[in-house]
């Protein structure tokens, strides 16, 4: 089978590896049935063939023509004791290298949500074996440099920024990170220098802020992208994405989650959850999903389905390529 470009409300996912993505045939990827999607908001522009394929959590590969943009890679995926009731912050950090260079190609830029480690463990080797310039806070940018990444391939960004790359522009969108049912987070915090000795154990990686994305490929689709499940409702208003990926509330902590990040997006016409897999279990499709977050999952899917009724709802499977 090969991959296939539809228009404005449709896209279909298939399950071809293209010539510059052959790493990733070992992973099985599902097909998925055509559904109603966005065109192009700017039809007047060249179009640009992207390519966008889930790494699990809030990660993504983007492939843009022959370019490749990066968010959240994580897929060394370790674990940690989150999903078996023994949770360790003391949980050593490490990369599996080898399903690293399966997944990210070689990606021209790295954009980070934030420095929880199932979002930021992988970046820096990414970074240093790669060259690939990371965009992110403060955090992500002092945390950058105690890995050993180049300050020459690190900017910091605090939202509002809008980046031109040619073929694509991302803007960057002040958000915030979830709350647990304690109305806490894991490891908040900030690092405001470079920490020395450089970060071991998962505590060692703060929320350091939280940031999304949206990405709009010229003549192509415009994107956007949680990392955490809360935002800030005034900024997202404007941003009118023809696709979301949007993060699986963690808790119902967060006042009328769905219906205002639903509305605030517009109404968007495909809606792609993420942030509701098992990422400590390896990346094979079917994805694994715990119990409860399997039951989160379908009240999430539920209440975007009440809320915006025309919105096609896509629960993407590991490395399947979409084509929007």
């Amino acid at each position: 089978m090969s991959e296939h470009q539809v228009g404005r409300r449709r896209f279909l996912a298939t399950a071809a590896a293209g010539t510059a993505l052959t790493s990733m045939a070992a992973i099985p990827a599902v097909a998925a049935p055509a559904v109603a999607a966005p065109s192009p908001r700017s039809s007047t522009a060249k179009r640009q063939t992207a390519t966008f394929r889930w790494l699990g959590t809030s990660g993504w590969r983007i492939d843009i023509g022959a370019r490749t943009v990066l968010i959240d890679p994580y897929v060394t995926r370790f674990p940690t004791g989150l999903f078996t009731g023994a949770f360790d912050p003391a949980t050593a950090l490490t990369v599996d290298a080898a399903t690293v260079a399966a997944h990210a190609g070689k990606p021209e830029t790295v954009f980070v949500t934030h420095t929880h480690w199932d979002h930021f463990n992988d970046v820096p080797h990414v970074a240093t074996t790669t060259g690939a310039r990371v965009f992110g806070t403060l955090t992500a940018y002092h945390l950058g440099l105690a890995a050993g990444v180049p300050a020459s391939q690190l900017s910091p960004v605090k939202g509002g920024e809008v980046l031109a790359f040619g073929d694509y522009s991302v803007e960057v969108v002040p958000a915030l990170h979830s709350r647990n049912g304690s109305y806490s987070m894991a490891f908040p915090g900030v690092r405001t220098s470079p920490p020395s000795p450089a970060p071991a154990t998962i505590a060692d990686l703060p929320e350091g802020d939280t940031l999304s994305y949206q990405l709009t490929v010229t003549g192509g689709p415009s994107v956007f992208f949680m990392g955490a499940s809360d935002f800030v409702e005034r900024n997202l208003r404007g941003l009118n994405p023809d696709v979301a990926m949007l993060a699986l509330p963690s808790s119902t902590a967060t006042h009328e989650y769905v219906p205002r990040l639903i509305e605030a997006l517009d109404r968007p016409a495909v809606v792609v959850p993420v942030h509701w897999d098992n990422f400590e279990t390896p990346l094979q499709n079917p994805p694994v999903v715990a119990p409860a977050d399997a039951q989160r999952l379908a009240a999430f899917e539920a209440a975007i389905r009440q809320v915006a009724p025309r919105t096609t709802i896509l629960r993407p499977q590991y490395a399947t390529p979409y084509t929007f």
